[in-house]
């Protein structure tokens, strides 16, 4: 399984990155997790007419931005867009005229399912809801003998330990500096990213989503890595066009 970082930055892009946007490459599917600033870039990496899945994990705008690159792309297959309830409201309302090419012109079909009792992702997929501001998804991957498992935009919760246990790659948040607090908005520290990583027997954890007003260069994020790997020593930070094979 291959896995590209295209976007690592949280809230807006700079220099040091995009916002969030990572792709799984399996035998028999493209998986993208987020749609942020970095989405632009998933054509130089779609070649085959496999399924391709785009899980949304919630609307903050440095997680959907990326979505107004639709009309760049011409997949045959269409595309799947799953994510939680107010998905297909989002679409009819932002991602219409006014503000975008609206899905119905684009060259690729978008096909819409608000995550629920009634719509269910494939069954090699699992999501639980995390704790932010909003609604807020993470989703767990289980393929080819791996577990690859995204979580952001999050503070501490069940459905973050339940999603990350017994990961071979655990894609989590790291908003936060080293000692930093977020109650209203919750977020993770390097502290606590590597701590969840240690606690449910994860066997690497990437860092993403660095807040952008906070981690200003590739040094910052190194030092976040360092904090981590202090707790969990298969740390590793998440930079824009990295990728791995798991």
């Amino acid at each position: 399984m291959k896995i590209v970082f295209l976007g690592t930055n949280g809230w807006y892009d700079t220099k040091t990155g995009n916002t969030v946007c990572v792709l799984a490459e399996t035998k028999n599917e493209y998986i993208i997790f987020d749609a942020g600033g970095g989405l632009y870039k998933i054509d130089k990496y779609i070649k085959k007419k496999k399924p391709v899945y785009l899980l949304l994990s919630h609307f903050h705008l440095d997680h959907v931005i990326g979505l107004h690159a639709l009309n760049k792309f011409n997949f045959k297959q269409g595309l799947d867009v799953y994510g939680p309830p107010g998905l297909k409201a989002f679409f009819r309302k932002v991602m219409n005229k006014s503000y975008t090419m609206p899905i119905s012109m684009l060259s690729t079909c978008v096909r819409l399912h608000e995550l629920g009792k009634k719509v269910h992702l494939p069954s090699h997929i699992e999501y639980r809801e995390l704790k932010h501001s909003v609604l807020c998804y993470g989703y767990r991957i289980h393929s080819e003998g791996k577990i690859i498992v995204y979580c952001t935009d999050t503070g501490l919760c069940k459905g973050l330990r339940y999603l990350a246990r017994g990961s071979d790659l655990f894609i989590t948040e790291c908003s936060l500096r080293s000692g930093q607090d977020s109650r209203g908005w919750p977020h993770l520290t390097p502290e606590k990213a590597a701590k969840v990583a240690l606690e449910t027997d994860a066997k690497n954890l990437a860092l993403v989503h660095f807040d952008a007003s906070l981690y200003l260069t590739k040094k910052d994020r190194l030092a976040a890595m360092l904090v981590s790997r202090k707790i969990f020593k298969n740390t590793f930070a998440a930079s824009d066009g990295q990728s791995i094979k798991i």
